[in-house]
């Protein structure tokens, strides 16, 4: 009789270990295949059913929004864009999860995705990965990246011969722009308060730090003769895989076709702009793993959730789909890969992109000013800050 108490014991553990979690992703390929391996790998140890459901990217969220509190949303969702959280959690759809995880996991993950996926001074979700613009350079023209702004200008001047460019970028795109601001000064788009959350009535992309960014902008096209009218992205992506452009800011989601393209590129920071305070930043965009806060199995949706944004699993996410992990060990065992150790460098020099609503309100006067900027070798740049800034507060309503 003694022989079945453990046996009974192991029953009843795994009786109640079951139940069953269901997953929304949008991936597609070998990364929604590696999602699946991860839950066929959780169900054996943890006794839990995982059903996995695609779900279109552009569907997600409202879904989860609205489906949540009725008790038809998925317990966790693989994967969200950070800058999603701010309304998700306003929605309420969302469960905290840094009650679940310990410092020393904390600790694996890169600070500014941390960041990224803090909200009202709450962690609501698990970062995975990132993307962010950098300095892409064909090693055809550049042997080593510049490391000042002198020897920048002065290689991509000389590279600048009618039938070849030195440097273009996507110059009209404030997500493309957004370094040069944070180098000049503004940590993010908005400061935040004293308990650390952002705070939409403090904008710091204007004033003094939008006039010389704006300014810097501008001597692109009309001082240093850099990046001519009419470069979009499409003009600029395009010149690059030609092998007609020498460095270009563009991110991990160009490579693909630049690989196809058989360009030999390398990545590196932005050298900082002249007479800038800081070095310059990019956006970064960090996307992970959220919880339903109504999930009737939430343990076990937090625990598939911290399976899922390790080290060891981010590397054979990485492998199934190139995505840039930004858990510290996954990074270290892939420093030979040149894509993750470029950007890897690049991400902590970065600003998580706002993840509060009111940032929806930003791009437009933002992009607006920027192109009233470099449409004309006069124009007013101070005048267009105010413009912008005025704009932007209006429509925030603060």
């Amino acid at each position: 009789m003694r022989k079945l108490v453990p046996v009974l014991a192991l029953g009843l553990s795994l009786a109640l270990a079951q139940g069953k979690i269901t997953v929304w992703t949008h991936f597609g390929g070998p990364e929604l295949e590696w999602l699946k391996e991860q839950a066929r790998t959780f169900e054996r140890t943890s006794g839990t059913k995982v059903e996995v459901v695609e779900v279109p990217f552009a569907e997600i969220k409202q879904k989860f929004i609205l489906g949540a509190p009725q008790g038809q949303a998925a317990d966790l969702v693989v994967t969200v864009p950070h800058d999603w959280v701010g309304e998700m959690a306003q929605a309420g759809v969302l469960e905290p999860v840094g009650k679940y995880v310990t410092q020393t996991y904390l600790a694996d993950l890169q600070g500014v995705a941390v960041e990224a996926f803090t909200f009202g001074g709450r962690l609501m979700g698990l970062p995975a990965f990132a993307e962010s613009v950098a300095l892409i350079y064909n090693k055809k023209y550049v042997k080593e990246p510049p490391r000042t702004w002198e020897e920048f200008l002065a290689l991509a001047q000389k590279l600048t011969t009618g039938a070849t460019f030195g440097f273009l970028y996507n110059i009209g795109d404030p997500y493309f722009n957004f370094g040069f601001f944070k180098a000049f000064g503004a940590e993010n788009v908005f400061a935040k308060d004293a308990k650390g959350n952002l705070d939409p009535t403090k904008l710091l992309i204007g004033g003094e730090v939008g006039e010389k960014a704006l300014q810097f902008i501008k001597d692109l096209r009309f001082k240093y003769n850099l990046v001519p009218e009419g470069v979009d992205y499409g003009v600029a992506d395009g010149a690059f895989k030609d092998g007609a452009l020498a460095m270009i800011l563009n991110g991990p989601w160009a490579l693909g076709d630049y690989k196809k393209a058989k360009v030999d590129f390398g990545i590196a920071p932005f050298p900082a702009p002249p007479g800038a305070k800081n070095p310059w930043g990019p956006f970064l965009g960090v996307q992970g793993v959220v919880v339903n806060a109504y999930s009737k199995n939430k343990t076990q949706a937090v625990n598939f959730a911290k399976t899922l944004v390790t080290g060891r699993n981010l590397v054979a996410f990485n492998q199934a789909g190139g995505r840039i992990p930004v858990s510290k060990s996954a990074v270290k065992q892939l420093e030979k890969d040149p894509v993750v150790a470029g950007f890897s460098k690049v991400f902590p020099l970065g600003a998580p992109m706002p993840n509060i609503p009111e940032m929806g309100k930003v791009w437009g006067p933002w992009g607006n000013a920027i192109s009233l900027a470099i449409q004309r070798p006069d124009s007013n740049v101070k005048k267009i800050v105010e413009d912008m800034v005025a704009e932007i507060k209006k429509a925030i309503g603060r």
